[in-house]
């Protein structure tokens, strides 16, 4: 077995709603070899692995799985059973998986629901090295796979803070997405957008965090403010921290000015050997160091979000307690196998560490790791209560007394922080303040782990609170979102809606396929009709509204760039890419764009064609049935029998009736757009640019806008202002020259019927096929286009898609010239060439419609052949029958 390689898919895709990682897996020569097939690799791969009995798979059960074995199964499923096994329980992925045949030979696509992305990927590439071991009777070593998995998983998993917020989020239905390898994570979309990396968002001051790092400067805004803190000196040199020490007097805090999680802390220094090694420690962080006074009693962190108190817990360093028996080393030992602990974050709890630190606090309690502590005698390792270093935390939220309270709402408000943790040294927080007790620091970012996983006490949802300040009244963070897919006519609707919804005054981020529009400005070219053009957009903190073309490739490559749409257009699903990513039907297609209609909330609705039955039969998908949808059809056909049905049952509709589009709605009609004010529709003679209105007047609807706004709007959007490259009319010497991007067998039958309309002339066309298609495909685009016009050039794409140069050309000039014996056609490759062709033999009053591949040379090439742009064609002079029929 050889891997070919691994793709991440963060959003719902073709195989689940969930994050996932693809592997392709080449089988070589095991491809036709089945599990049954390797005499006794099914008895060691379950005596390894025995959770693998409780798989249900396909069969729905318990033992599901083994019986798939024992009947023989592909070993590609093998791997991935053993992917999820590994790595469910450890955190790295889910219960789902699904092995797919690729369109490679012998290869297979493995989906594994993925939760930590470098994990599942490490999972994967070992399961296929286990399997393969297995196979061999080779000894394969599971439980270093699950080490490794686990420290993948501890490494680059969220951290505990920010996954606890982004799990509230997640409940609350407010999207999520990781922008880094570490905690930066964006919630919400477009001008909704909030950033939070572990317990700071991007609503934080960055004046109050700095204040929050130089701890002198923060006792001395909150001394000024009348709240009690310790009285200390900053200092710089070991000199300056023994001169701070005999004037304060033992016992003092020596600590880093700008210090975190307890690192270089030490507290209850009571000599001045003790604050000198005290003073090089706290060095380690910082040059500059804080001596301080000792608040007494016990320690406490309060957490205030939003100015008010969510959550307190009482504090206690890290410590053992000694049974007469075991040595303290021993006993750190056994009290690290709690299985709350870890290291670092990953754990409520973290590992006591037996380090420098420890063995000085040992010292001073006149211990050492191997000695003996009496029975019951509690023995520190720390100084300080920090969970970074081994402390446990005891919630105390409903003890404090409302003196406390309040002075800690108050110290975070003189600060800044909106997310604050305070230091507070009490003897009992539900006493009223007494002397020597107050704040003791403020901490910006501050570590939630104890308060949602305490030690003893009630866990507090700090989270939610977070999420609830973020994004207050309930909200979900979300903006309006239309996504749009189809075979033909999706740029143009895309193109449509962003225009109907900017003209309401609304700032706009629109993908499509010749770039990503931001607000009318475009600030990237090229195909952004997948997930990462569609994740700029909804990154972008001045979008009201996202309108997203939503095409095939990037749905099967990289999945959807969002969660949920408001709207979801379904244009019309046509024979196209079949021979692509495993495509064979139209059924196939219609799986893959049907994933938008899948996608759409309840509550919100689908745009569908009602005059294409491949679009309606979306409505008895049981995922899209799933969802409480408004459905709005669109259609050529008034009378269509779909849209009668609908409009009978109460639903909306948008039709063409006597030169208008109609908006059925209440049984009542109401005329929206009069057609021959469509600029784009050449007097209704591109009926599938009506078709595309309709679309884009529903979709618009949705949203919320007026009738009167859509038809001021409709009136203003032309074809050479705001749908580049789709319908664009160019006058040439006495002729015209037509450039459209029609590509499959349907767009290429609309754009001939289109330039039927205007009788009399001949019509010659320019097409070029993508390689990458099926014959069949190819041959049936090139019959439709020997039926549409009265003359070809067979041009080729720069780019053949893996055939050789001529290949596709030679196969659509064949198929023409069977089709129509007698049709005037020949081969041109170049592009432009092809253009100037047709240009130099053109008749007057001629139409050449050219169906393009690169946009900008071939509108070059019209600026030096002179063409100006113009909205329709010049009536004949006399009626003329079509010429060259």
């Amino acid at each position: 077995m050889k891997l070919l390689r691994m793709r991440t898919l963060d959003g719902p895709n073709v195989f689940t709603y969930k994050p996932v990682v693809i592997m392709t897996l080449d089988l070589e020569e095991l491809d036709g070899c089945e599990s049954r097939d390797v005499p006794g690799f099914n008895e060691r791969l379950l005596a390894l692995l025995p959770g693998l009995h409780e798989h249900g798979c396909s069969k729905g059960y318990p033992g599901g799985f083994s019986e798939r074995l024992r009947e023989g199964t592909w070993f590609g499923h093998v791997v991935e059973h053993t992917a999820i096994e590994i790595g469910q329980p450890l955190g790295a992925t889910g219960n789902y998986g699904r092995t797919v045949r690729a369109p490679q030979p012998r290869c297979f696509e493995i989906a594994v629901q993925s939760h930590v992305h470098p994990a599942t990927r490490y999972l994967l590439e070992e399961a296929v090295t286990g399997v393969a071991a297995l196979m061999r009777g080779e000894h394969w070593d599971v439980d270093a796979v699950r080490a490794r998995t686990a420290d993948l998983v501890a490494e680059t998993g969220l951290g505990p803070s920010t996954r606890a917020i982004v799990e509230a989020a997640t409940q609350r239905g407010i999207p999520y997405a990781r922008l880094n390898d570490e905690s930066l994570v964006q919630l919400g979309y477009g001008r909704r957008r909030r950033l939070i990396q572990s317990a700071m968002a991007d609503t934080s001051s960055a004046i109050a965090v700095e204040i929050a790092q130089d701890k002198a400067l923060t006792k001395d805004l909150l001394a000024r403010a009348f709240i009690p803190v310790p009285a200390g000196q900053t200092v710089s040199t070991v000199e300056d921290a023994l001169a701070a020490f005999d004037q304060m007097g033992e016992p003092v805090v020596v600590k880093p000015l700008d210090g975190n999680q307890g690192k270089g802390v030490a507290v209850g220094m009571r000599t001045a050997d003790e604050v000198a090694a005290a003073f090089r420690e706290s060095q380690r962080y910082s040059p500059r160091v804080i001596v301080e006074q000792i608040f007494t009693g016990q320690d406490y962190r309060l957490l205030i979000v939003g100015g008010r108190l969510v959550a307190a817990s009482r504090r206690a360093p890290p410590n053992v307690v000694g049974d007469g028996r075991r040595t303290v080393a021993a006993l750190v030992e056994a009290a690290n196998q709690d299985p709350r602990r870890g290291v670092g974050h990953e754990k409520p709890l973290t590992r006591m560490r037996l380090d420098e630190i420890a063995r000085a606090c040992l010292a001073a309690q006149g211990l050492e790791p191997d000695a003996v502590p009496a029975p019951g005698l509690t023995v520190l390792l720390r100084d300080n209560a920090n969970l970074s270093t081994g402390g446990t935390a005891t919630d105390v939220t409903d003890r404090v007394h409302p003196e406390i309270r309040a002075l800690c709402e108050r110290a975070a408000r003189v600060v800044g922080l909106d997310i604050c943790g305070v230091d507070f040294m009490a003897t009992d927080i539900s006493e009223p303040l007494a002397p020597r007790s107050g704040i003791v620091e403020l901490n910006a970012a501050p570590g939630i782990r104890m308060h949602l996983h305490p030690s003893d006490g009630v866990p507090r949802d700090v989270g939610g609170a977070i999420v609830d300040m973020l994004f207050p009244d309930h909200g979900t963070g979300r903006i309006p979102l239309v996504a749009i897919t189809g075979t033909n006519g999706k740029t143009t609707v895309t193109r449509m809606v962003a225009h109907l919804l900017g003209f309401t005054g609304l700032h706009v981020g629109m993908a499509t396929t010749d770039g990503v529009w931001m607000n009318g400005r475009r600030i990237a070219r090229g195909d952004m009709t997948g997930p990462r053009s569609a994740q700029v957009v909804l990154s972008d903190p001045a979008i009201d509204v996202a309108v997203l073309e939503t095409a095939r490739g990037g749905i099967v490559r990289s999945g959807l760039g969002y969660d949920w749409a408001d709207v979801g257009v379904i244009t019309n699903i046509q024979l196209d890419h079949v021979g692509q990513d495993g495509i064979e039907t139209l059924e196939d297609i219609a799986h893959i764009k049907g994933l938008v209609a899948e996608r759409v909330r309840s509550g919100g609705t689908l745009v569908l064609n009602a005059e294409d039955p491949h679009v309606m039969r979306l409505l008895e998908n049981p995922r899209v049935a799933a969802h409480e949808h408004e459905v709005r059809l669109f259609a050529l056909d008034p009378h269509h029998c779909q849209v009668r049905a609908h409009v009978s049952a109460g639903g909306i509709a948008y039709v063409a009736r006597d030169g208008w589009v109609v908006e059925y709605a209440d049984r009542s009609e109401t005329p929206v757009v009069e057609i021959s004010t469509l600029p784009i529709a050449f007097g209704g003679a591109a009926a599938f640019q009506v078709a595309n209105a309709m679309a884009a007047i529903a979709a618009s609807r949705a949203c919320g806008l007026p009738l009167e706004q859509i038809a001021a709007a409709l009136s203003q959007f032309g074809a050479h202002a705001h749908n580049q490259g789709r319908g664009n009319l160019y006058q040439v010497g006495a002729g015209y020259v037509l450039l459209d991007y029609g590509h499959n067998p349907a767009a290429i039958t609309a754009v001939g019927r289109m330039a039927a309309n205007w009788a009399g002339r001949r019509l010659t066309g320019v097409i070029g096929l993508p390689g990458d298609r099926a014959d069949s495909v190819l041959e049936e685009a090139a019959a439709v286009a020997a039926e549409a016009f009265h003359r070809i050039i067979v041009r080729e794409d720069q780019d053949a898609r893996g055939r050789a140069r001529g290949d596709v050309a030679g196969l659509v000039y064949r198929a023409i010239s069977r089709h129509v014996p007698s049709r005037d056609c020949r081969v041109v490759l170049d592009e432009v060439s092809a253009l100037r062709a047709a240009v130099d033999t053109m008749m007057p009053g001629e139409m050449v419609i050219v169906f393009y591949d690169d946009l900008a040379a071939v509108s070059q090439a019209l600026s030096e052949l002179g063409a100006v742009a113009v909205s329709g064609v010049t009536p004949l002079n006399r009626a003329a029958e079509p010429v060259g029929a």
